[in-house]
């Protein structure tokens, strides 16, 4: 798939990760609240765990199953979090994750940073469909969802569980079709090569 890409948008860079990148990862990630609302970030956030994780981008991306992106402010270069896709290419589909540190939310950057992946999916990877989905106690995520161009699809009781011990969790199911975005339209977003984003 050639070289990992950079992506703008209006507030945000979103770039490769690096190795530098996993002390910040784990800070934001080791929050509890970060793992609660979501499926595979488990807690505690223990050392070693953002290195190995960083370290799976390059060979899923050259497999072409892996799209992951740092989110990072525009001004500064602070990591904010993560969003990426998970690739099914024999199906042209894609299943997109994210996550914010919990002092960044409420300031709209997983929805910016949401509807410029999704886009990157269907007009850079040729996909066709994109899914997603969250927690059912966890709306807020849903509302980030529909403002990146999602539809709400249904919902599946008690379908996972974090751990063998914990809780069976329901899950709220969410997509869109190539060409399908229920807000019409998505924000101007400029692709990059990994080659001109600024280094640390």
């Amino acid at each position: 798939m050639g070289e990992r890409p950079t992506l703008e948008t209006e507030r945000l860079i979103l770039r490769p990760f690096r190795a530098t990148d996993a002390a910040e990862v784990r800070r934001l990630a080791g929050d509890p609240e970060i793992a609660s609302t979501t499926l595979n970030i488990p807690h505690p956030y223990e050392p070693g765990m953002a290195e190995t994780w960083i370290a799976t981008h390059q060979p899923g991306h050259e497999e072409g199953r892996l799209v992951n992106f740092a989110v990072t402010r525009r001004e500064g270069g602070s990591l904010l979090g993560a969003v990426g896709l998970v690739v099914s290419p024999a199906h042209a589909r894609a299943e997109l994750g994210y996550w914010i540190g919990r002092e960044h939310w409420n300031q709209g950057y997983a929805t910016e940073a949401a509807r410029a992946v999704v886009r990157h999916g269907f007009e850079a990877l040729g996909l066709n469909r994109v899914v997603a989905h969250h927690f059912s106690r966890n709306p807020a995520s849903g509302r980030v969802l529909e403002k990146a161009g999602m539809l709400r699809e249904g919902r599946l009781p008690q379908h996972v569980r974090k751990s063998d011990a914990g809780p069976f969790e329901d899950l709220e199911i969410y997509g869109v079709l190539a060409g399908h975005t229920a807000t019409g339209k998505n924000p101007p977003v400029s692709p990059r090569r990994r080659g001109h984003a600024r280094d640390p």
